[in-house]
C-alpha cells in the first residue's frame, strides 16, 4: 500500500510546481503559493508513513530529514521549497521501485522448474492429469520425457535420470525398476512409471524449499549506503538547526538549515548510481534483485562455487572419438548421430549436437529400435548398427572416460565415443580475475564425488574443496563461512540443492539459463546467459557503481553541509536554499550517471 504512493506523489508534485509557476508568471502569487502548498502536503503524508514503516523495520534513513524539511518549509510558508522537496523525494522512490520491478520482470521470463501437473495411472490403465498437490502415497504416476519428478517414490520401470540438480552428478544415470528416486530430478530418457512413496508436501524437493524459506528468514537485510549516511547526517542537521534557533532566535534560519540539509544526493544520486550499475549488469545478461544486493556484491570477500552447471557445463559432451584402424572418428560420429537423431535421450542429443558442430551430414537410418537403458539399433544402407553399451574392450581402446558409448556394426565394436561433463572454457580466467579483484578465498562446494571435484578444482586452482555435500551441508557451510568473514560471502550455483545456500549467502548468484527456478528464485542475482564469465564482470560493475555512489554522496553531502552553514549565518533563505540544493543535486546526479560510461 505504501509503495503505491510513489507515482501519485510524483504526479502531484510535478503538477503543483508546474501550475504554480504558471500562475506566478501571470502575477497570481497567492494562487501559486496555494498550489505549491498542495505539493508540499502531498509529500508530507507519504513521507510520514515511510518514516513510520522504517522505524517499525528499524531501518532508519533519509526519510526522517525529508519529513523535517517538509514540516519546516510548510510551517514557515516556504511553499515553493516544500513542493521541490516533494518532487525530489518521489523521484528517488520511483527510481528504487523501477530497479526492483525491472529485476522481477526479467525473472518472470525464466522457465519454471516446479512441477505443477502430474499424470495419474488409473486401475484400468488410463491416464488422468492431476495437480501435484493431489498426489498421495501409492499413486501410480507416469513421468514423461523431459518432465521433473514431482514426488519421491519407487520406479516400476527402468528410467534414465538427470540427477545433477540434486546431487551434482553431471551425467545421466540409468535406474532399475524398484529403485528409490527423489523429487526434483529430470527424466532424461523415455517415459517411465513410478509409485509415489509420499505426497508432494513431504517430498525431497519440498524439504529443500523449506530450507530456502528458513535461510531467507534468518538472513538479515543489508543496511543501504544511503541510510548509513543519513543516520550519520541526521544528528548533524538537527544540532545545526536547533543551534541556529538558539543562537539567532530566528525560526526561518532554522528552517533554511533543514531545507539545505535535505538529503537529496542520498535520495537521488545514490539510487541513480546503483540503478545505473544494475542497468549495466542487465546489458551483459545479469539480473540484480535490488540496490542492496549490488552494494553487497561490491563488498565481496569470499566466493563459493558449485561444480556441476557452474564451473562445468552441467551435461554430457563428446570429448574424444576412438575407432578401430579401418574406421575414421568422423565416420563413427556420423553413424552414431544419424541413428541417435531418432532418440530423445539426453546422451543421444549430445552426440547429434557434436555431429552438427562438426558439420557432418546425417544419413538415413531405418528400422530404428530403442531399448531403454541399453541403446538404439538401426540399419544404415541395409547394414545393422547398434549405439549404446558394450562389454568387450578391444586392443585399440586405450583410454577411459566417465561415460563411453559404443558404436557397433554387424555386432562388432568399431568405435567408442568418450563423453564427460567438460569444464567451462572461461572458468580458469574467471578464477584468475577473482583473485586479482581481491577475493580472499574461493571454495568449490559440490554434491558430486571427491575425485570429480578434485579434478575440476585442480584445473582452476581452487584448494578449498567440499565434496558429497547435501543441501543442508551447503547451507551450514555458508553460515559458518559468513561468521568468519567481515565482507560479503557469495555463493554461485544452479541446482535445486543449491537453493538453501543461495538464500543464506550474503549474495546468492544463480546460473538461470537452464531454467532452475528454485535456484533463481532464492538467489539475489541471476546470470541469464549461460556463462560463468559474467561473475567477475558483475562484481566489477558493482564495485564501480558503489564507488560512484559513495563519491556522489560525499560530494553532495559535503556541499550540503557548506550550504547549511551559509543558511545558519543568514546568507540563504529557505527558498534560495532549495534552489542551492537543486544545484547540488545536479552535480551529484551528473557524477552518479558517469557509472554508465564504459
Amino acid at each position: 500500500m505504501i509503495k503505491r504512493l510513489e507515482w501519485p506523489l510524483f504526479l502531484l508534485a510535478v503538477l503543483s510546481l508546474a501550475t504554480g509557476s504558471i500562475f506566478l508568471y501571470f502575477h497570481h502569487s497567492i494562487t501559486a503559493e496555494w498550489l505549491w502548498a498542495i505539493g508540499g502536503v502531498a509529500g508530507l503524508v507519504p513521507s510520514i508513513l515511510w518514516v513510520i514503516d522504517s522505524i517499525r523495520k528499524r531501518d532508519y534513513g533519509a526519510d526522517i530529514l525529508a519529513v523535517l524539511s517538509l514540516v519546516g518549509t510548510l510551517a514557515t510558508k516556504n511553499m515553493l521549497a516544500a513542493a521541490i522537496i516533494s518532487l525530489m523525494l518521489s523521484t528517488g522512490r520511483i527510481l528504487e521501485s523501477w530497479a526492483s520491478g525491472h529485476a522481477e520482470r526479467e525473472l518472470k521470463s525464466l522457465l519454471s522448474r516446479v512441477p505443477r501437473i502430474s499424470h495419474l495411472i488409473s486401475d484400468d490403465g488410463s491416464f488422468l492429469d492431476i495437480i501435484v498437490a493431489e498426489i498421495r502415497q501409492d499413486h501410480r504416476l507416469l513421468i514423461k520425457s523431459g518432465e521433473v519428478v514431482p514426488v519421491d517414490g519407487f520406479l516400476r520401470t527402468i528410467a534414465t535420470l538427470d540427477e545433477s540438480a540434486l546431487t551434482g552428478e553431471p551425467l545421466p544415470i540409468t535406474r532399475d525398476a524398484g529403485e528409490f528416486i527423489s523429487s526434483g530430478i529430470l527424466n532424461a530418457g523415455a517415459n517411465f512409471e513410478m509409485l509415489a512413496s509420499n505426497d508432494a508436501a513431504s517430498s525431497t524437493y519440498a524439504g529443500i524449499i523449506r530450507l530456502v524459506e528458513k535461510a531467507q528468514a534468518a538472513s538479515s537485510p543489508a543496511v543501504r549506503m544511503a541510510n548509513t549516511w543519513a543516520i550519520r547526517f541526521i544528528p548533524i542537521a538537527l544540532l545545526m538547526g536547533i543551534g541556529t534557533l538558539i543562537l539567532t532566535r530566528d525560526i526561518s534560519r532554522m528552517v533554511a538549515v533543514f531545507v539545505t540539509a535535505t538529503p537529496c544526493p542520498l535520495i537521488l544520486a545514490v539510487p541513480i548510481a546503483v540503478v545505473s550499475g544494475m542497468s549495466r549488469a542487465a546489458k551483459i545478461g545479469v539480473v540484480i534483485k535490488g540496490g542492496a544486493v549490488l552494494e553487497q556484491l561490491a563488498n565481496a570477500e569470499v566466493v563459493m562455487l558449485d561444480k556441476t552447471g557452474t564451473l562445468t557445463h552441467g551435461g554430457p559432451s563428446v570429448m574424444e572419438i576412438l575407432s578401430d584402424p579401418q574406421t575414421s572418428p568422423e565416420e563413427i560420429l556420423q553413424i552414431a548421430a544419424s541413428i541417435d537423431q531418432h532418440s530423445n535421450h539426453v546422451i543421444a542429443r549430445a552426440i547429434v549436437q557434436a555431429a552438427l558442430e562438426r558439420a557432418l551430414p546425417l544419413v538415413a537410418a531405418s528400422e530404428v529400435n530403442e531399448v531403454h537403458g541399453v541403446g538404439v539399433s538401426a540399419r544404415i544402407n541395409g547394414i545393422p548398427h547398434e549405439i549404446g553399451q558394450f562389454t568387450i574392450n578391444p586392443t585399440w581402446l586405450k583410454k577411459s572416460f566417465p561415460l563411453m558409448v559404443g558404436v557397433s556394426r554387424n555386432g562388432v565394436l568399431i568405435g567408442v565415443i568418450g563423453m564427460a561433463d567438460p569444464i567451462r572454457a572461461e572458468a580458469l580466467e574467471v578464477l584468475t580475475k577473482l583473485r586479482k579483484a581481491n577475493i580472499r578465498r574461493t571454495f568449490l562446494v559440490t554434491g558430486d564425488r571427491l575425485e570429480s571435484a578434485q579434478e575440476i578444482a585442480k584445473q582452476v586452482g581452487i584448494t578449498d574443496i567440499h565434496a558429497s555435500v547435501s543441501s543442508q551441508g551447503k547451507l551450514d557451510l555458508v553460515e559458518e563461512v559468513k561468521r568468519q568473514t567481515r565482507g560479503s560471502v557469495i555463493f554461485i550455483g544452479d541446482g535445486i540443492n543449491d537453493a538453501p545456500a543461495l538464500a543464506a549467502a550474503s549474495v546468492g548468484i544463480a546460473m538461470g539459463a537452464r531454467g532452475a527456478s528454485a535456484a533463481s528464485e532464492s538467489a539475489d542475482v541471476v546470470i541469464v546467459e549461460d556463462s560463468i564469465g559474467k561473475l567477475a564482470d558483475v562484481i566489477d560493475i558493482a564495485r564501480l557503481s558503489h564507488r560512484k555512489a559513495l563519491q556522489s554522496a560525499q560530494v553532495g553531502m559535503g556541499l550540503s553541509l557548506l550550504a547549511m552553514i551559509a543558511a545558519g549565518l543568514g546568507f540563504l533563505t529557505a527558498s534560495v536554499g532549495a534552489g542551492v540544493q537543486e544545484l547540488i543535486d545536479v552535480i551529484a546526479i551528473f557524477w552518479a550517471l558517469t557509472t554508465l560510461k564504459k
